[in-house]
């Protein structure tokens, strides 16, 4: 690889680095191409990417990132993980696709500051979502005012059927 392409793909991966707020690297040995393009279309999905770049200049691309603290995993045939917004998401993206194939090997990631084994990430995967914990914070919001609705419409009702049992007598 030339100098230059080199200094290129180090540019891009310390941007995504940077930008990425959990990774995930993954070993990939003995998937199809096919298959990772499946994976890749279930990450994007959820604001995630698949990339697959030389360990060295990953190495160097982490330096001053958070996914310097797992470099030394940088081995191998190596897929890198990256979420940029619901990491719960990607990781229940990431953890279906390594049930669906036994080749696909969860190693390690990062989320902020802390480091995760293969067990950190599928219970990470088992929190529920970003739109969920919305809709849960918002159902918590809307059933005070709810219940305070329903109790200033009560005393109109009961005078109401008063008056109605009141005119059928």
């Amino acid at each position: 690889m030339e100098k230059k392409k080199k200094e290129d793909e180090i540019s891009e991966l310390r941007e995504k680095f940077s930008r990425a707020n959990a990774a995930i690297l993954g070993e990939y040995r003995g998937l199809t191409v096919s298959q990772l393009d499946k994976l890749r279309s279930a990450l994007r999905n959820v604001s995630g990417e698949l990339r697959v770049a030389k360990n060295t200049l990953a190495r160097i691309a982490s330096k001053g990132t958070g996914i310097e603290k797992i470099e030394s995993h940088l081995k191998g045939p190596t897929a890198i993980i990256l979420s940029y917004s619901d990491q719960a998401a990607v990781a229940k993206a990431l953890t279906a696709f390594a049930k669906e194939q036994d080749k696909f090997k969860i190693r390690v990631g990062v989320l902020g500051s802390t480091v995760l084994d293969d067990n950190g990430i599928k219970a990470l995967a088992e929190l529920p979502g970003l739109d969920q914990l919305r809709a849960n914070i918002l159902g918590l919001i809307q059933a005070p005012a709810s219940k305070l609705a329903r109790l200033m419409a009560a005393p109109g009702s009961q005078v109401a059927r008063v008056v109605k049992a009141h005119s059928e007598k």
